[in-house]
């Protein structure tokens, strides 16, 4: 459970770009082996441009309007993973609009984990991540972002998992990322790696955001018209 004091000592959006580009986050580990890069302009930009539609604005005043509607969003994320900046500014975005309480807290520590559950000992909110991981295949994974819809008593309606179910992430960064004929592992690694960021800044990418606000909206009205999700 989250409780109301717990939920409070997360970071607002602003708060959380900001830190993204403080000394402290940047000597965190990145990805891929390289440095931490600073994505605070990144994620103000995709802020600022992050697109709702009439139907979406209204679906969410809707939601948040209904007795036990919801309030409040627990969002976990890492700003190095391409699903997070995909969808934290969006998920900032409809908890503006619906007039949500937002707060976000980091999954790892110093280091990026690998885990199939958190350590305590390394990752500072480790008791929210144990709360949300993805199994798959029998697998467990700490899969981010994470987005926990709550009511304003902290009533758990509904938890979005890192990418909405038309993205089909596995096959299409797997296609990216193949190795091309004549190429060796690390012409094909940095190649790759280009060509994803590049794709990042695709309108592919705004569309799942996109997705990912129907997805949420879409769950969070079963929620309340059926009571369950299952």
């Amino acid at each position: 459970m989250v409780t109301p004091e717990r939920f409070a000592k997360g970071m607002t959006f602003q708060q959380y770009v900001a830190f993204v580009g403080t000394p402290e986050n940047l000597a965190r580990e990145g990805s891929f082996n390289r440095p931490r890069k600073d994505y605070s302009g990144f994620l103000r930009k995709a802020y600022e441009s992050a697109h709702l539609s009439e139907a979406q604005q209204e679906a969410l005043k809707w939601l948040t309007a209904q007795p036990g509607g919801p309030a409040r969003v627990l969002v976990i994320a890492e700003e190095w993973s391409s699903d997070c900046r995909r969808d934290v500014p969006m998920l900032a975005r409809m908890a503006d609009v619906a007039g949500w309480e937002l707060r976000i807290f980091t999954r790892d520590g110093s280091r990026i984990t690998s885990t199939p559950a958190p350590d305590p000992r390394e990752q500072p909110n480790a008791d929210l991540v144990a709360q949300f991981l993805r199994k798959h295949d029998g697998q467990t994974f700490q899969s981010i972002p994470v987005a926990a819809f709550y009511t304003k008593r902290f009533e758990h309606l509904y938890t979005y998992l890192e990418f909405p179910a038309i993205y089909h992430k596995d096959r299409v960064v797997g296609a990216i990322r193949a190795p091309r004929p004549g190429e060796s592992k690390e012409e094909a690694l940095e190649r790759g790696l280009r060509d994803f960021f590049a794709f990042q800044e695709t309108p592919f990418f705004r569309m799942w955001a996109e997705a990912a606000a129907d997805e949420i909206i879409s769950m969070l009205h079963e929620r309340l018209r059926v009571g369950s999700l299952a």
